[in-house]
């Protein structure tokens, strides 16, 4: 049997999955790595031993496929995007420590930027906000505070580059669209690095790695890697766009999200970049290469939700409400409704589309007849409705109807799905492989190495585990709407500095 290989290197951890040529996992190997936080606020990791635990999984995976005599056809990639790394051209050996997309160093870079006028610039050439979650102001830190010299040993990139440098022992320096769309530093029209951006933000354009489409063979492994010297690496693709690529939403309007500790809701907007809206990223879905030589970008609207599965952790590390996190569901179940009670879950601020970094939590509603489960159900409901504002606002910027959402992650369980399908009023589908993300990057390998002929053949491939129709009074969800929006509005701005809080 042949299998493609998918990469899948996560903020936590590294994964490699084996699918064969149905799109279904044969076998999969995961190791975490240790996670830095050197100042408050800052988040680093060590690339080398992301590396090592690479070639853990690998060498995991070739035990396995040899057992079952199965052959090897590519490698797709797929990374944590934003995370950024420079290392030594000629000895291989980093630099500083890889800067996560959670890193917050360079927030008063980003807020002088803006303050400066260069927003609008940024967000027309790069299709992003000036935040310090995208790669450019950390290079920018790199070569500054950092003390990196700016000279031609230097290599910079995002994951998927350290680890095709590191499969190849140095011979390859590469990323893919998907990738270069999230550092600030690229023009998502052109499909090129921005000189103008790359001025801006001080990063030299001969440290980064040469753009290809995701789909197609940029290298073969070396004979260090584990997997064995030879094999082609033919897939690469941020985790987000990879998701969307591994639901087969191929088509223009086509969404999925991946609710996890926070959610990603990704749509597909076609072939023509579309203008930059507030609220949401625009971002490059993938690079398809075509007979003319040049690459066909798909374009994609992008929104981030902060909180999700992590509210359902609050309630129970938190307020001690449930004892584990699979316990939610039935608490929330309890009740039909929430009997008025809200909650906002801007722990952190909130994210699309009201990028509002002074909001904070609420919990509005309460009577002295609000029990645990209500809070419970609010919570969960929380995750559909703050879905939904996002979905909204690509709706109403793309002209495109949802004719149905594909969801995956781990936070997408029965009960949220229902919720979600009642506040789009379409159908909600859950695939049969929950590991879309992996699963995207070997498609897109395969898809280079002929184990999938075409696009067509992928969407066969995608099979529903369960659709859940909506089922509420449509009069009802939308009176619940609009007390969400009178809960959003009451936690914008609560931690401005000029409150005084």
């Amino acid at each position: 049997m042949t299998v493609v290989v998918a990469i899948d290197a996560g903020t936590t951890g590294v994964r490699a999955i084996a699918f064969n040529q149905r799109g279904l996992p044969v076998t999969s190997s995961y190791r975490e790595f240790t996670q830095f936080f050197p100042q408050p606020g800052w988040v680093e990791h060590d690339a080398d031993e992301i590396w090592g635990a690479v070639q853990l999984v690998l060498a995991d995976l070739t035990t396995a496929l040899a057992a079952a005599d199965e052959t090897i056809a590519a490698i797709g990639i797929t990374d944590q995007r934003e995370t950024i790394v420079a290392w030594n051209r000629h000895t291989g050996e980093p630099l500083h420590r890889a800067i996560v997309w959670q890193d917050r160093r360079t927030a008063d870079y980003c807020a002088q930027l803006e303050a400066d006028g260069a927003l609008d610039r940024v967000r027309s050439t790069t299709g992003l906000v000036l935040d310090p979650y995208f790669s450019g102001t950390k290079a920018h830190w790199l070569f500054t505070e950092g003390g990196i010299a700016s000279d031609d040993s230097v290599a910079l990139g995002t994951i998927d580059s350290w680890l095709i440098w590191k499969l190849t022992d140095g011979a390859t320096h590469v990323t893919d669209a998907t990738n270069a769309s999230r550092t600030m530093l690229f023009d998502i029209r052109s499909g090129e690095w921005s000189d103008e951006m790359c001025e801006l933000l001080g990063v030299p354009r001969h440290v980064l790695p040469h753009v290809v489409p995701s789909s197609g063979r940029v290298a073969v492994t070396a004979p260090s890697c584990a997997l064995g010297a030879g094999i082609p690496i033919s897939g690469i693709a941020g985790d987000q766009q990879a998701s969307l690529f591994g639901q087969a939403c191929f088509a223009p309007g086509m969404a999925k999200n991946t609710y996890g500790t926070g959610s990603f809701v990704l749509m597909n907007m076609g072939t023509e970049c579309p203008v930059p809206v507030d609220g949401l990223l625009t971002t490059i879905a993938w690079s398809l290469p075509t007979d003319s030589g040049a690459p066909q970008l798909t374009y994609a609207y992008e929104g981030a939700i902060f909180v999700t599965g992590s509210g359902v952790q609050w309630l129970r590390d938190g307020l001690h409400l449930i004892e584990n996190s699979s316990d939610v569901t039935a608490l929330a179940a309890s009740v039909e409704s929430t009997e008025g009670v809200v909650i906002v879950p801007a722990f952190t601020g909130l994210g699309s589309p009201w990028w509002d970094p002074y909001a904070r939590g609420t919990i509005l509603g309460i009577t002295r007849g609000t029990t645990a489960a209500h809070i419970a159900r609010a919570m969960l409901e929380s995750i559909a409705l703050q879905t939904r504002d996002v979905v909204d606002a690509m709706i109403n910027a793309g002209g495109l109807p949802l004719r149905s959402l594909r969801a995956d992650g781990g936070a997408a369980s029965d009960f949220v799905l229902q919720l979600q399908a009642d506040q789009l009023g379409v159908p909600v589908h859950r695939p049969t492989v929950p590991e879309t993300t992996a699963l995207g990057a070997a498609y897109l390998a395969g898809l280079a190495e002929g184990v999938w002929g075409s696009l067509d053949d992928i969407t066969e491939n995608w099979a529903v585990d369960v659709t859940i129709e909506p089922s509420s009074d449509p009069t009802l969800i939308e009176l619940s709407h609009k007390q969400w929006l009178r809960a959003v509005e009451r936690s914008r701005g609560w931690a401005k500095e000029d409150t005084g809080v």
